[in-house]
């Protein structure tokens, strides 16, 4: 078993579409390990996207991802970091397989479609463990 940190990004929030898409989660069997919905400061952005914190586009981000409350979840299940990753499809909704999550729910519009795709997910199981560690504290992980 392995977890992985799920974003819900304000376009999935502002869409109204977080019922939806946790509800996919659900049927593929993952567990809640920890959800709540929060809004990001400038520092706890800037070091999520510490990779890209010094590109042109980075205020562009900053600014999306403070447009609106996120839902953070912590996800636990089987390969969940493969297996999330091939359901939400690839980071540009327009070129997302049909049936993905971001193909399905994301944004159509040119130049919106790589930022307002519904969801990030950990890329990585070390990933997986810093960003949980960024987005919960200790005693906000539960085991049932």
């Amino acid at each position: 078993m392995e977890r992985t940190l799920i974003l819900l990004k304000p376009d999935a929030v502002t869409k109204g579409v977080c019922g939806t898409v946790i509800a996919r989660f659900d049927e593929a069997g993952f567990t809640i390990r920890g959800c709540k919905m929060m809004e990001l400061s400038s520092e706890i952005l800037r070091d999520h996207y510490a990779h890209i914190a010094d590109k042109p586009f980075y205020p562009e981000v900053e600014k999306f991802m403070q447009s609106a409350p996120v839902i953070a979840l912590v996800l636990e299940g089987k390969d969940i970091i493969n297996r999330m990753r091939d359901m939400l499809g690839v980071t540009d909704c327009l070129q997302a397989a049909p049936g993905t999550i971001r193909a399905e729910l994301g944004s159509k519009e040119a130049g919106k479609s790589k930022m307002c795709n519904i969801a990030h997910a950990s890329d990585s199981r070390e990933a997986a463990e810093t960003e949980v560690a960024r987005f919960f504290e200790e005693g906000e992980l539960f085991e049932y």
